[in-house]
C-alpha cells in the first residue's frame, strides 16, 4: 500500500498508474491538398508569426513519442490532424509505430485516430489503417451541392465523389470510421437530405460540428457563417430525424445527442463543448510546440515544445496560464438559465468572439430553441435507458 505522501504526489501529477493522456499531432502542420473556405486552421495560421511548420521531422516525432510514453501511466490516445495529416506520408506513420514499440516499455494501451479529408487515400492507406486499428474521421459535408460549395481541391475542383470513393474504400477494408460534417450556411438548411443520404450510404457514426468563424472577429459575417436561428432549426430537425430512427431501433450514433442523454443519466460527456469547460488537451505542431486546444494554436497560447520540455513541465505551464480555469467564464444570465445543467454554455470559442458579451455563447438562442423543443423527448429516452 502506498503512503499518503506518495498518493498525494501521484494525484498532483496525474497519477503514474492512472494517468491518461490525449495528444493530437499535426504532422503536416496546416499544409493541405484542399482549400476549404471555412477552414479554421487556415485562419489561425494567418494570425501567428509562422504560418506553417512544414512536415514534422523524424527527430521531432521521436521526441514527441518518447515524451508521451514517459508521461502516460495507464493509456494514451494519439490523434493525427491537420491541415491534412496524410501529407506526411505513410512511412511517417510506420515510423511512428516503430517509435511507439521502442518507447512503450510499460505496455500502455494505445489508441490511434486520424482526421482526414480523404482526398489522397488509396488501398495502401486503407490496409494500414485496418491492420493497425486506426479510427478514422472522414470530413464530408453531406450531399454534392453542400459539400462542393466550400470543399474544393487546391485547383478549385469539386471533391464530393472522390470522398465518397474514399468512404467506400475504408468500408471495404474494414476500417472503423465516422463522418464529420461541418454545420454551415449550406449544410444546416439541408440536413434532412443529408441525413437521408447518410442513411442510404450506411453511415452509422456521425459527427456534426458547428462552423467556426474567424477567431477574434465578429461572428456571422461570412458567406458560410452559421446564424443562431439557422443552427437552432438544424438541431431540432436533426434530432427529430434521429429520434424517428431511435423509435425504430436503428439510429446512427450522433455524439452530441448521445452526450446530452448521457448528462441526463449523470455521465460525464466526452466532448469539451458539452462539458462547458476546456479539457486537458495537448496539440502538438510539426515543430514540437504544444498548445492547449486546437482552436487556439496561436503564439500567445504556446505552453512548451516537446523537443526541450517534458509533459510535466508543460502541465505546470498549463496551470500557470490558467487556460482551463479561464474557460469558466459563463455570464450570470447563462448560469441562471434553466438549461444550464445540460447546456453548460457550449464551446469557449463561441463565448469569446466580438459581438457578444464575453462568456455569452453566440449560439445561446440556438440551444434555447433546441431544448425547448427536444429536451422532453431526451428525458424520455434517458428514463427508458435508466429503467433498463
Amino acid at each position: 500500500m502506498q503512503t499518503k505522501e506518495k498518493a498525494a504526489k501521484e494525484k498532483e501529477l496525474g497519477g503514474t498508474k492512472m494517468r491518461q493522456i490525449h495528444v493530437m499531432i499535426k504532422p503536416a502542420s496546416g499544409l493541405c491538398n484542399m482549400r476549404c473556405e471555412y477552414c479554421f486552421y487556415a485562419d489561425e495560421m494567418g494570425k501567428r508569426s509562422q504560418a506553417s511548420y512544414g512536415i514534422m521531422s523524424m527527430e521531432t516525432l521521436e521526441c514527441v513519442i518518447r515524451e508521451i510514453f514517459s508521461f502516460a501511466g495507464e493509456q494514451c490516445t494519439i490523434a493525427f490532424q491537420g491541415g491534412e495529416p496524410t501529407l506526411a506520408g505513410l512511412d511517417f506513420y510506420r515510423q511512428c509505430l516503430r517509435f511507439e514499440e521502442k518507447y512503450n516499455t510499460k505496455n500502455i494501451a494505445v489508441f490511434h485516430s486520424l482526421q482526414t479529408n480523404g482526398y489522397a487515400l488509396d488501398e495502401q492507406w486503407y490496409s494500414f489503417f485496418a491492420e493497425h486499428h486506426f479510427l478514422i474521421g472522414l470530413s464530408l459535408d453531406g450531399i454534392r451541392a453542400t459539400h462542393d460549395a466550400y470543399r474544393k481541391d487546391a485547383g478549385g475542383q469539386d471533391t464530393y465523389f472522390r470522398i465518397l470513393e474514399t468512404a467506400r474504400g475504408l468500408e471495404q477494408a474494414g476500417v472503423e470510421f465516422n463522418v464529420l460534417t461541418v454545420v454551415n450556411a449550406k449544410t444546416a438548411p439541408r440536413i434532412r437530405k443529408i441525413y437521408e443520404k447518410y442513411r442510404k450510404l450506411g453511415f452509422s457514426w456521425q459527427q456534426y460540428i458547428a462552423c467556426l468563424d474567424p477567431i477574434q472577429e465578429k461572428q456571422g459575417q461570412q458567406e458560410y457563417s452559421l446564424t443562431p436561428q439557422m443552427y437552432g432549426r438544424f438541431l431540432i430537425e436533426l434530432f427529430e430525424l434521429w429520434d424517428f430512427d431511435v423509435r425504430q431501433g436503428k439510429q446512427p450514433y450522433i455524439r452530441q445527442f448521445e452526450n446530452y442523454i448521457g448528462i441526463l443519466l449523470g455521465q460525464q460527456p466526452e466532448s469539451c463543448e458539452q462539458r462547458g469547460i476546456c479539457g486537458f488537451q495537448n496539440i502538438v505542431e510539426a515543430d514540437g510546440s504544444v498548445y492547449p486546444c486546437d482552436f487556439y494554436v496561436l503564439d500567445q497560447y504556446c505552453i512548451g515544445n516537446l523537443k526541450a520540455d517534458s509533459f510535466r513541465t508543460i502541465e505546470e505551464r498549463r496551470k500557470e496560464s490558467r487556460f482551463v480555469e479561464n474557460s469558466v467564464n459563463h455570464t450570470l444570465k447563462c448560469r441562471s438559465c434553466p438549461y444550464f445543467a445540460i447546456c453548460r454554455g457550449g464551446c469557449r470559442r463561441h463565448r469569446e468572439q466580438p459581438g457578444t458579451e464575453r462568456g455569452e455563447n453566440y449560439f445561446c438562442e440556438s440551444y434555447r430553441m433546441f431544448f425547448d423543443s427536444c429536451l422532453p423527448r431526451m428525458k424520455e429516452i434517458a428514463a427508458c435507458l435508466r429503467g433498463r
